[in-house]
């Protein structure tokens, strides 16, 4: 047989690069992937998300939405890391760093694909390399932007993406992990070549033009993000795939307005939403049934028609006649109802009413040991403040089987988290692991801000010392060519059928959080500053309802929260606390039934139900950590006689010599003569040397006060 060889070569990638925060973003294509209809691995520093775009071949039938799928992938080999768990593989389901990134990276593109491309489309990104400093979501979404601009897919982007923060009151385009430790400001801004089209993000207590000058610095540092995608677009983009045309029966779509036009403008003069909801079931089914013969098989259509002339007739009145579904201008809140206290036996609750919206959010309290470990690919971290919220289907007077969160929940949670986060107290200052969980009782829109309002209100009532109080409101904007209606605290309809959905919260300093999603091209500055300023109205209104309750954190905790106490003792005590096997803080457990945590640098937590027993644990521990002071008398037990004296344990574990000089005023020949093993003696300590050898003296305690003994 002829001896065959094979030459190995390297595929050759195309690379795309450009400089945006004073490092490298380069796109390669080309090399991997090869099978998806469009794929980039995008890196930024040493940091690599390989991001892949496909859509099926086949019209998915029966359906009248975009069917994408977006999931972000975190490697644990990307940071050379094993998972953890029993199976040490990256399975089951996603961490909620991934859930919330692939929320990210859904929102700003899923607006840009054309009426009527029904395929099924997923968009995944798999984070292959991690450098510790550039985190991998913004480039995962600027490598989702990329990836379909090159494929076969209908995209009518591109958008791009940058993180932009504030050191030291500069702002800072991309900062590092480590410079955001530092920074007062964490937004992440997409944008299209004319106006904004995502944010989110948290900042100290920031001002509207703050919040303006970052939002449009960001819009700028994006450009050329964009510029890049449109000559990969030219350069090595596939030529798009037709979108199947949407044929209109337009006289049947005559038919529908004219029997649907007084039905619907009579069910949006309800103010109730389960009432006006109802008139438009009912409507609808009036018009179903009147072309029923006709129309036999049709009704999808119809209903399509049915609820397009709802979206026209509600932004018309809106628009041209002034006023919301509810009767409201543009400006007004809908009522606030606020209570605190209202469960026995939790630490801290609260119910926030708004309009038909209600959440009731609960804090709890707890120790070090409840905190949330997260395992993440820069390490384990560990979570102090932990916001959940719920959202059970009778909220909506619906249905459904209840299968754990949902992406939208995990969402909503970690937006009211990040609001509340920016007032909480330093740990030295309150101790506590703190838990606050929302459930969603009834929804007309904007939960996830009523969950803000209730929350902090909880945490004053559960006398967790917050630096103020935090409300938020959702905004909404209704926009046709160049007549525009900006809506403060919308309802849910007006979330629906509007343009744009930007909730905005903070306390009456500034703004802690923030997210906006737009439906439409973008907005401009203008817009954008109106909407900032009109929700600081709303929310200085909310604020001043919700300080009627409770204006203040209450000075005491409930008599059911855990008392805490952390004192600090030398770490290399920590074994004497502990003991062997843990026998020695178990016992302490035991006697006083207080809760110990400690931690490696000599903070130890201790929590127990009432001061008394927390007082003992503290006693206990203190006895076992005490350091021998110089010229201090010490009660102690001989533990061993040597030839030269007497070793005496002054301390548990702590031993001294009694050199045989130091034995008595009188000249001792044998150390037999004064002490023998067991022995309970009075010493005085006469130093300690650099090694903590102890110096003791029987001698020098003979004359003194035995009433100065140390404990």
């Amino acid at each position: 047989m002829a001896q065959q060889t094979e030459a190995f070569t390297k595929i050759m990638a195309k690379t795309f690069e450009v400089e945006v925060g004073g490092r490298i973003l380069a796109f390669e294509i080309d090399k991997m992937a090869a099978q998806a209809s469009g794929a980039v691995f995008a890196r930024y520093g040493d940091t690599g998300v390989l991001v892949t775009a496909v859509a099926s071949d086949r019209l998915r039938e029966g359906i009248d939405f975009l069917p994408l799928t977006v999931d972000y992938l975190e490697m644990s080999y990307a940071a050379g890391r094993i998972p953890g768990g029993f199976f040490r593989r990256e399975i089951g389901r996603p961490s909620e760093k991934e859930t919330l990134t692939s929320r990210l990276i859904d929102r700003p593109i899923r607006p840009l694909f054309p009426k009527g491309f029904f395929h099924e489309l997923q968009i995944i990104a798999t984070v292959l390399s991690v450098d510790m400093e550039n985190d991998p979501d913004i480039i995962a979404l600027n490598g989702a932007s990329a990836a379909l601009a090159i494929s076969d897919i209908p995209f009518q982007g591109p958008i791009a993406a940058v993180r932009m923060g504030k050191v030291g009151g500069e702002l800072m385009v991309n900062p590092t992990i480590s410079q955001l430790k530092e920074s007062t400001l964490n937004l992440i801004v997409a944008g299209s070549n004319d106006a904004l089209v995502m944010v989110e993000g948290g900042a100290e207590l920031a001002s509207e033009e703050e919040i303006l000058e970052a939002l449009f610095t960001a819009h700028a540092e994006m450009q050329p993000i964009l510029r890049l995608q449109e000559q990969m677009r030219v350069e090595a983009g596939k030529t798009k795939r037709p979108v199947s045309e949407i044929i209109i029966d337009e006289t049947l779509k005559t038919r529908v307005e004219e029997l649907s036009r007084a039905l619907i403008l009579q069910a949006i003069a309800q103010a109730e939403k389960k009432v006006r909801h109802q008139a438009m079931e009912d409507g609808l089914q009036t018009v179903l049934t009147t072309l029923e013969s006709e129309y036999e098989g049709r009704e999808k259509e119809i209903t399509g028609f049915y609820h397009d002339l709802e979206k026209t007739l509600v932004r018309d009145l809106v628009l041209n006649q002034k006023r919301r579904i509810d009767g409201r201008s543009y400006t007004d809140i809908r009522p606030i109802s606020c209570e605190v206290g209202l469960l026995s036996r939790t630490h801290g609750s609260a119910l926030f009413s708004r309009g038909e919206t209600q959440a009731l959010a609960v804090a709890t309290l707890g120790t070090v040991s409840d905190e949330q470990r997260i395992e993440t690919l820069t390490g384990d971290t560990f979570k102090a403040f932990m916001l959940h919220y719920n959202f059970p289907p009778y909220s909506v007077g619906e249905t459904r089987m209840l299968r754990g969160p949902s992406r939208r929940e995990i969402g909503h949670g970690a937006l009211a988290e990040r609001a509340l986060s920016r007032v909480l107290p330093q740990p030295e200052e309150f101790p506590y692991t703190i838990r606050v969980v929302s459930e969603i009782l009834s929804s007309n829109g904007s939960s996830s801000m009523a969950t803000v309002c209730g929350g902090s209100l909880a945490m004053m009532d559960a006398g967790i010392p917050i630096k103020a109080p935090v409300a938020g409101v959702a905004m909404g904007l209704i926009k046709e060519e160049n007549n525009i209606a900006i809506l403060s605290d919308i309802l849910g309809d007006e979330d629906h059928l509007g343009d744009m959905d930007f909730k905005v919260a903070g306390t009456a300093a500034g703004i802690t959080a923030l997210q906006m999603d737009i439906k439409i091209g973008g907005i401009n500055r203008e817009i954008m500053s109106q909407a900032l300023h009109q929700a600081r109205e709303a929310r200085l209104h909310i604020l001043s309802r919700m300080n009627e309750a409770i204006d203040q954190p209450r000075t005491q905790l409930k008599e059911n929260a855990p008392k805490i106490v952390v004192m600090t003792i030398n770490p290399d005590k920590i074994r004497e606390v502990i003991g062997p096997g843990g026998k020695t803080v178990k016992n302490i457990v035991a006697v006083t039934g207080a809760k110990i945590d400690i931690e490696d640098d000599g903070r130890i937590h201790i929590a127990s139900p009432d001061a008394l027993a927390a007082n003992q644990a503290i006693r206990m521990i203190q006895e076992l950590t005490q350091e021998p002071e110089i010229g201090q008398l010490y009660r102690g037990k001989v533990k061993k006689i040597v030839d030269f004296g007497a070793f005496v344990e002054i301390l548990p574990g702590t031993d001294g010599l009694v050199h045989i000089s130091e034995l008595d005023k009188q000249r001792v020949k044998k150390v037999t003569d004064i002490l023998k093993e067991g022995d309970e003696v009075l010493v005085k300590v006469l130093d300690v040397d650099r090694q903590g050898k102890i110096r003791l003296s029987r001698k020098a305690a003979l004359d003194l006060d035995q009433d100065s003994v140390n404990p």
